[in-house]
């Protein structure tokens, strides 16, 4: 069974002057990110606006994502929706595209108690074999309990969980609750907060899930490669470097700025879905601003990426 494990992304959507998904500029931040040494990707992100999008764009999203991957990387999309028979029919869509596995979040909007989270799982479980990533997200949705992500970990073909608490504590009770069900050779623990990357690595965690994985994925990967080879020097300076990014692309409502960074790189990314305001969009050029300065010190004169070089459109 499939077991997510390394470097995700929670891939942002690139949107074409007229509002629809741009193409080109989705296959060529896909390629980048592949070419980087990544080793997953997550269309229908959180970051990727995925709660804006209709069915019929969220399927054509993962169609040019699992197409430009063409096998080289892992492709796991959301299959979040408010209710199981959603999620169930994207995770459908996902395995008619040979994806590895699908995300999905705790349902939204509704108020939803620890049991209904539980048998919303359950549910999309027992109506499709993909294997699963649960996603706990409690900034925007009902957190998963540790006893419920506890009993899930035994389901078979639920394989892993991304946490976006950004709390170690939580990270840690997640991690425990799996290893004393004994399905820790099965459910792999992933970090959903870049801040916490190289700690999560520490305690057990198999890897990351985050949007600065395809905005910054020289830095997110380093820390893994130096894990791996047990330079921790390496991955402490690392996991530093880019926490004043983080702090400005914080600084705009979420998530136009992780767009204006991908865009300070050199890739379209269009507009973001939700509409600002004028003093917003007047932020979001200082916050622009910022972002460049600091992308500038971060990657140096390289920090342009030669979009051209990496694919035509198809």
């Amino acid at each position: 069974m499939y077991k997510p494990e390394g470097v995700y992304v929670a891939m942002l959507t690139p949107f074409d002057a007229h509002g629809e998904i741009d193409e080109l500029s989705l296959r060529q931040t896909t390629e980048f990110m592949i070419q980087q040494g990544v080793n997953g990707l997550f269309p229908n992100s959180t970051v990727g606006e995925f709660v804006q999008m209709d069915l019929e764009e969220k399927i054509r999203v993962m169609e040019i994502v699992v197409d430009q991957a063409a096998g080289r990387v892992s492709v796991t999309p959301g299959a979040a929706d408010t209710h199981a028979k959603g999620s169930i029919r994207m995770a459908q869509e996902a395995m008619r595209l040979g994806c590895e596995a699908v995300v999905i979040t705790t349902p939204w909007y509704l108020p939803a108690s620890q049991e209904m989270i539980e048998r919303h799982y359950e549910a999309v479980a027992e109506a499709v074999d993909i294997p699963i990533i649960l996603y706990n997200i409690p900034m925007f949705t009902a957190p998963i309990s540790y006893d419920v992500v506890k009993r899930l970990s035994r389901i078979k073909n639920i394989v892993g969980m991304k946490d976006s608490s950004g709390s170690m504590s939580d990270n840690m009770h997640f991690m425990d609750k799996v290893r004393l069900a004994g399905t820790s050779d099965k459910f792999n623990f992933l970090v959903g907060r870049e801040e916490t990357f190289f700690a999560g690595l520490m305690v057990g965690a198999k890897g990351s899930m985050t949007a600065s994985a395809g905005i910054i994925p020289e830095m997110i990967v380093g820390i893994y490669n130096a894990f791996l080879e047990k330079d921790y020097a390496k991955a402490i300076e690392l996991q530093y470097s880019f926490l004043a990014l983080l702090r400005a692309m914080n600084a705009a409502p979420f998530p136009v700025a992780f767009k204006a960074a991908l865009e300070v790189r050199g890739f379209s990314m269009g507009a973001q879905r939700a509409v600002l305001s004028d003093a917003e969009k007047y932020n979001l050029r200082l916050v622009r601003s910022r972002i460049e300065k600091i992308m500038k010190q971060l990657l140096g004169n390289d920090y342009k990426v030669d979009v051209e070089k990496l694919v035509s459109s198809k």
